[in-house]
């Protein structure tokens, strides 16, 4: 049995700092809350990220049954969500069929999303969790408002996750007519389609994430922060529960999971890849390099960069680019198009370098979870040595 956490002692380490620190640190906060509201789970809280396509089923299911929040991503066509949830259903033991939700959640993307089937899947299946991210730039706070609503009418009990990127949404989403039961804080390090910057970087969640626990604060609102981007061990999970989130996503981390939906090759360069910090970028190349245009201004993706991107900054035109990258994903089983002379995306973040094999995503869960309380004891030493 995992425990809990470590309530006494982390609550020891961090009353000692300062005899009248009131700083938000969810972990502790929100504790009991989220027990009760997920009572599958156990803390630290570690959840998988609803990644397009690749976050199916077989991932989410894993991930929940081990204590977390599992998340299913958007499919590739609107009714892929209803199907993904029916599967994740099957494969629930049996004890789960007398309960009226399912331990997992799901994720939609707002901007070429469809409500009409997104809810229709929530009423029917009613996941613990939606998860909304990217509304279209014309839509902003209002569409994510409308699904908000829309989806609570559907299935009451469900709770409605954002994705965010900066204070100013943060807040925006807190003060709206429909305020989510969490907010997702993803820094600067995700892989991913993640918060663009028109001044060319963006903040990590050790800055973003308690910048906005603090805003909440003075604003006087109460909703829960996770953290998102960068996180793949328990070292970045101890970072993450030390700024204030009240648990942390892994997104890339489960890339190299034995249940990820996810083609060999790109699974493959995801464990070679290393150093982060240069070897992937923000582009939005591959998007157009595989016909994918539309997305709002305000989100581009980090991947792995390639030879796409090498000739990209040599000149060579977007039509020659397009032609190469669809030759090679045409060749075999397409896998080769992926390494440092592959062609196309390899979406992943900048934690990318600590991700060195691939695992079952119940045992990724479970070690983490492990090393997390492991380290928050270790630290808990530092304040009884003072």
């Amino acid at each position: 049995m995992i425990p809990r956490f470590l309530p006494n002692t982390l609550a020891r380490a961090f009353s000692r700092l300062s005899p009248k620190m009131d700083l938000p640190i969810h972990s502790l906060s929100h504790k009991n809350r989220l027990a009760a509201t997920y009572p599958w789970t156990y803390s630290p809280l570690i959840i998988s990220a609803p990644m397009r396509v690749i976050s199916g089923p077989d991932l989410a299911v894993s991930v929940s049954l081990s204590g977390g929040i599992g998340f299913i991503g958007p499919g590739l066509t609107p009714e892929s969500t209803a199907l993904d949830l029916a599967a994740a259903k099957s494969l629930l033991p049996s004890t789960n069929n007398n309960h009226p939700f399912l331990p997992i959640g799901v994720g939609f993307q707002l901007w070429n999303g469809s409500l009409p089937h997104a809810s229709s899947a929530l009423a029917t299946h009613r996941p613990f969790a939606a998860w909304l991210f990217a509304p279209s730039t014309e839509g902003g706070q209002s569409e994510i408002d409308t699904w908000t609503t829309t989806l609570r009418a559907a299935s009451p009990q469900t709770q409605i996750w954002l994705q965010v990127g900066t204070v100013s949404a943060a807040l925006a989403a807190a003060r709206s007519a429909a305020p989510p039961d969490v907010l997702v804080i993803q820094g600067c390090e995700a892989g991913g389609h993640g918060q663009a910057n028109p001044h060319g970087s963006g903040a990590g969640f050790i800055t973003l994430l308690p910048e906005i626990a603090d805003a909440l604060q003075t604003a006087n609102t109460n909703i829960p922060l996770f953290a998102a981007g960068g996180i793949s061990d328990g070292r970045g999970a101890v970072a993450a529960l030390g700024v204030g989130a009240a648990g942390v996503v892994m997104g890339t981390r489960f890339l190299a999971s034995k249940q990820a939906r996810i083609r060999k090759g790109y699974q493959d360069e995801v464990v070679r890849a290393s150093e982060g910090a240069t070897s992937t970028v923000r582009t939005q190349l591959y998007n157009h390099l595989r016909g994918t245009f539309g997305w709002p201004e305000e989100y581009s993706p980090r991947t792995v960069v390639n030879r796409s991107w090498r000739e990209e900054r040599e000149g060579v035109p977007f039509e020659e680019l397009k032609r190469k990258h669809d030759e090679l994903v045409a060749q075999g089983d397409g896998d080769g198009a992926w390494g440092p002379e592959g062609r196309t995306a390899t979406y992943a973040g900048a934690g990318v370098g600590l991700v060195r094999e691939v695992r079952d995503a119940g045992d990724i869960v479970r070690e983490v979870r492990e090393q997390t309380c492991a380290i928050v004891k270790m630290l808990g030493q530092l304040a009884d040595s003072s």
